[in-house]
């Protein structure tokens, strides 16, 4: 059987997916990774290069995919010996597993002629990045309704979901994005949090810190902030918090961003004590006032929540891990053949309590519908 690479222009089709156990796997697939030779990577050997910088397969994997032509410099098939120079190109042909995501269907909300927005699911990245491609909200809705192009003009982290609003041409995703750089948007989201929140509005104006290789933020608060310490090395930031409900043990609080910083909302709710109730990433980490005993209760009780929810998981993983070959190629040089999902991936994945619920601006408004979560027994 002849082998087709994909690259970036192949786009994607409904036969691509496997529904499975409430998951949504993508049939693995060959493809081109293509990337050019920087300079800090000039001067080392083709397979020195893949072992150093590229750490998720043993080098053994790349000595073979030289030999074979899975890894070209140039177009041309390479020696293991030999040494890369800047600005060359090199391919990579890789039988590709893209992590799966939740089988949530993404519902469109409203559709107009330049303008489309939907619910996005959570667990759902919203366009190709990292290991994630066909399984996208921009992947997705090509394959299943046909819509391309669509340029979204928002971000929703992968693990939030709610309104996601999607400009059909390049000139009106423009326009949208330069009224929210303006600060002509509005935004409004809620979540579902720790604890009883204040009754009053709650507004937390503390710098925001993105630390990528960590993948969590932290806020500067105390001194150096308070004093303006040019040692800050956050972005301001600052979010207004009102509570819609509580039960007394979670509350459902409107979350108003003023400014846009990765993972804002979920820092500055840490900031007040009140974390999103199911964020292990900030959970664990809360800064509060209130008693720890009764805080190392709700931590005892989400992850009790989280280990009978993984046991299930698992025994999905398992079950999808063992495709009948038919439902896709095993190919003898991929490392994470004969399993669907990639290698590292747990198996468990829960969306968190946040969701987007109304974008507005200076003559449109968009808005999503409260998920189930948001209605406290």
């Amino acid at each position: 059987m002849e082998i087709v690479w994909q690259t970036p222009a192949n786009p994607p089709d409904r036969h691509d997916y496997i529904l499975r156990d409430g998951m949504r796997y993508v049939r693995p697939y060959y493809f081109e990774f293509i990337s050019h030779v920087k300079n800090r990577w000039a001067n080392k050997t083709i397979v020195d290069l893949f072992t150093e910088e590229f750490k998720g397969r043993p080098r053994d994997y790349y000595v073979s995919a030289v030999k074979a032509g899975r890894i070209q410099v140039d177009g041309r098939i390479v020696p293991i010996s030999y040494v890369v120079q800047p600005s060359q190109k090199i391919s990579h042909f890789v039988h590709r597993h893209e992590p799966p995501v939740m089988a949530w269907d993404i519902e469109i909300l409203h559709r107009e002629a330049e303008v489309l927005t939907v619910s996005k699911p959570a667990s759902v990245p919203v366009h190709p990045c990292g290991q994630y491609r066909k399984n996208t909200v921009v992947g997705i809705l090509q394959a299943e309704h046909g819509l391309a192009p669509l340029f979204p003009i928002h971000r929703l982290d992968r693990l939030v979901s709610g309104l996601l609003i999607l400009a059909r041409s390049a000139s009106r995703a423009d326009l949208f994005r330069q009224q929210i750089e303006s600060g002509m948007v509005q935004k409004q989201y809620i979540a579902r949090v720790d604890g009883v929140f204040p009754e009053d509005e709650q507004v937390v104006d503390a710098n925001v810190n993105y630390n990528a290789r960590e993948g969590m933020s932290t806020v500067e608060v105390g001194d150096d902030y308070i004093n303006g310490n040019a040692s800050a090395k956050g972005k301001s930031a600052c979010t207004k918090f009102t509570r819609i409900n509580t039960n007394g043990s979670h509350s459902i609080v409107l979350c108003e961003p003023i400014t846009g910083r990765t993972h804002q909302i979920r820092v500055h709710l840490q900031c007040t004590g009140h974390p999103i109730a199911n964020d292990m990433l900030y959970l664990s980490k809360s800064v509060t006032k209130r008693s720890s005993e009764g805080l190392g209760a709700d931590r005892a009780a989400a992850k009790s929540n989280l280990s009978v929810d993984q046991s299930s998981h698992q025994n999905h993983k398992d079950e999808a891990d063992n495709v009948a070959e038919e439902d896709f190629r095993i190919d003898p040089m991929c490392t994470n053949c004969p399993n669907l999902a990639p290698k590292g991936y747990d198996g468990h994945e829960e969306g968190l309590w946040l969701h987007c619920v109304k974008y507005t601006g200076p003559d449109w408004v968009y808005e999503c519908p409260y998920p189930d979560w948001a209605f406290l027994s």
